[in-house]
């Protein structure tokens, strides 16, 4: 029988910015409510620093990143540690679709934001099925 896969979830930093409060919230409410056997969350900061056991969970791990910005920090990191990144998440490309959430505060999001970063978690447990199939038997690179 093969090891049980799970999923690393790697949420932006980008601290003192809703959107960047929005991709971290989206990652709690996924790995601790929503799918907390399927997914382990990393911290970017400790890919930045080069953290052995968080570049570890990103290698052997199929990888969800969900971004705040353009920039696309959480995903270029992964890439950077030699991770391959199953699957990308824009905090901007889910508000486009759900304009009536609008995210203010930083410490503490609005009530809309923590509805997008709720819709955001869910999109992306709905897709982890899916993803851990596509990797299961170890075909993860």
């Amino acid at each position: 029988m093969s090891e049980r896969r799970i999923v690393s979830v790697i949420p932006c930093s980008g601290i003192g910015k809703a959107f960047g409060t929005v991709s971290r919230e989206a990652a709690y409410e996924l790995c601790e409510n929503l799918r907390p056997a399927d997914t382990t969350l990393v911290a970017l900061s400790k890919l930045v620093v080069g953290d052995q056991d968080a570049q570890s969970r990103v290698r052997t791990n199929p990888a969800v990143t969900i971004d705040g910005c353009k920039l696309m920090c959480a995903s270029k990191l992964v890439k950077h540690s030699g991770a391959t990144v199953a699957r990308e998440v824009s905090v901007l490309d889910v508000f486009r679709r759900h304009k009536d959430l609008k995210p203010e505060g930083i410490a503490e999001l609005n009530d809309p934001g923590k509805e997008l970063a709720r819709a955001i978690a869910a999109e992306i447990s709905g897709g982890l099925d899916e993803i851990l199939a596509e990797t299961a038997g170890g075909q993860h690179a």
